[in-house]
């Protein structure tokens, strides 16, 4: 899927028909996380060096493996981002996010919009906020934080195969999870990945709130 300016106008045309669903939440429950969409890259174009003739760039979102000393969700996929901070806006806390996370400093401007806030098992309240992040060269992972970045292309999310979704003996629910390669991103994450492809690009206005999260990610 090319990264270009046809590709940001669809995702924002379809962003602007989507009805958000907000979920109730408190200051201590908010959380915000980017859906940013970058450049893949070619090794080259990501170190800012000479890219390959005829080279075009692919779309990507921008995905993180969170550090394994971290107190919650060691070492699991995440979008980058975390709590608001008082009278933060979900878009202002997920650019915050995006530079103390990765390196990443970005402004209002490149926000395309929202996505349906997502409740997680813990009480956490998910807004997601869809980003055009540009090319952004290379990143920097604060280690404290992120283990590793990972620029994954939008055609993996658009996969046949994708939802995986499995009953799980502890809900009423599936469990969703996204895959990418030959393993998988699992829910909260996952579910937002799907309503990304569903909503901002397959134009399908789906819901995600209902699905369920493996037990690991519960923790």
């Amino acid at each position: 899927m090319q990264f270009d300016n046809s590709l940001r106008q669809h995702i924002q045309r379809n962003l602007s028909a989507f009805v958000v669903h907000p979920a109730a939440t408190d200051a201590h429950h908010a959380a915000a996380v980017a859906l940013a969409i970058v450049e893949e890259g070619d090794g080259a174009r990501v170190k800012g060096l000479p890219v390959p003739t005829g080279w075009s760039p692919e779309a990507a979102l921008l995905l993180t493996r969170r550090a394994a000393s971290l107190r919650n969700h060691p070492s699991q996929w995440a979008l980058p981002g975390g709590r608001i901070d008082g009278n933060e806006s979900a878009e202002a806390a997920a650019l915050r996010e995006l530079v103390e996370e990765v390196g990443l400093d970005l402004d209002g401007a490149v926000v395309l919009g929202r996505l349906d806030d997502f409740v997680t098992r813990s009480g956490f309240v998910i807004t997601p906020v869809v980003v055009w992040a540009g090319s952004t060269g290379a990143l920097v992972a604060n280690p404290s934080e992120v283990a590793s970045i990972h620029r994954i292309p939008v055609t993996e999310f658009m996969r046949t195969d994708a939802p995986l979704l499995e009953q799980d003996a502890e809900g009423e629910e599936p469990v969703l999870r996204m895959p990418v390669g030959n393993s998988w991103i699992a829910a909260p994450t996952a579910a937002l990945l799907y309503q990304f492809r569903e909503v901002c690009i397959a134009e399908r206005s789906t819901r995600v709130a209902h699905y369920e999260q493996p037990l690991f990610a519960r923790r």
